[in-house]
C-alpha cells in the first residue's frame, strides 16, 4: 500500500525533474525542439504538457471549471497542436498569468496531471503486482517522461514482471538501469541530458531506499 506521505514524496521528486521545485512551477513554460520532426514547441506547467500533446486538454479542463482567463484562451484553443503557438506571445503570457492569479489554473493542472498521468502509472503499478513506493516512483516518472513504460525497453532485459513471476527489485534495477543507458546514448542531446533521472533513481536502489523513508536527493534538490 502506497501511503499519502510516500505520494507526496514522489510528486515532489517528478516536480523537482520537471521544474526544479519540490512544490512545482505551475507558471513555467520552455519551448524545446522536441515536437514532430525536431519542431519548437511549448512545454508548460507543474508536470510540463507539451503543446503538440496535451496542452489542448488541459486548456479545455480550466475553461470548463469557468477560470479567471477563460474567455481569453478560448480563442486559442483550436489552435493548439493545429499550429504553433512558441512566438505567440499573447498566449504564453495568458499562459503564465493564469497559473500566476487563478488558483482555478493550478488545481486544474493537479487534477490534470493526477488523472493523464499519476492514475494510469498506478494501474500499471498495482496490475502487474508492484508494491514498493521507489518502484511506483520509477513507473510514474516514465509515465510522465516517456508516455508510459515502453515496451521496446522491456525488451532489452530478462527479469519478467513481477505479475509474470519475476522479482519486483530486480526488474524496477533492470530497467532503470536499461532506461539509463537508452537516455544517455540517445541520438537527441536533449534526452541525454536527463539520465539524471534515472541516476537518482540508481542511487535510491544502491541505498535500498525501497519505502522513500530516507532523504532523496532529486537533480541537486533535497527532499526529505
Amino acid at each position: 500500500m502506497i501511503t499519502s506521505q510516500q505520494k507526496t514524496k514522489i510528486l515532489q521528486v517528478i516536480n523537482v525533474f520537471e521544474t526544479g521545485t519540490k512544490e512545482g512551477k505551475y507558471d513555467t513554460l520552455v519551448i524545446y525542439a522536441d515536437g514532430k520532426n525536431g519542431s519548437r514547441q511549448i512545454t508548460y506547467g507543474r508536470s510540463q504538457t507539451t503543446e503538440q500533446g496535451n496542452l489542448k486538454a488541459l486548456i479545455q479542463m480550466y475553461i470548463s471549471q469557468n477560470g479567471i482567463f477563460a474567455s481569453q484562451l478560448k480563442v486559442f484553443v483550436n489552435k493548439i497542436g493545429e499550429e504553433s503557438l512558441v512566438d505567440n506571445t499573447a498566449f504564453k503570457n495568458l499562459l503564465r498569468k493564469s497559473a500566476r492569479e487563478d488558483v482555478i489554473m493550478r488545481t486544474c493542472q493537479d487534477d490534470f496531471f493526477d488523472i493523464l498521468y499519476y492514475k494510469p502509472a498506478f494501474q500499471f503499478f498495482q496490475s502487474n503486482h508492484f508494491t514498493t513506493a521507489l518502484s511506483l516512483l520509477v513507473i510514474y516518472d516514465s509515465f510522465i517522461h516517456s508516455g508510459g513504460v515502453p515496451s521496446f525497453l522491456r525488451e532489452r532485459f530478462a527479469e519478467k514482471i513481477p505479475v509474470n513471476g519475476g522479482v519486483e527489485k530486480k526488474w524496477i534495477t533492470q530497467y532503470v538501469n536499461t532506461r539509463d543507458l537508452w537516455l544517455g546514448n540517445h541520438s537527441r542531446k536533449i534526452l541525454q541530458k536527463t539520465i539524471y533521472r534515472t541516476e537518482c533513481f540508481k542511487n535510491q536502489i544502491s541505498t535500498n531506499n525501497w519505502d522513500l523513508s530516507k532523504e532523496i536527493i532529486a537533480n541537486k534538490v533535497k527532499i526529505n
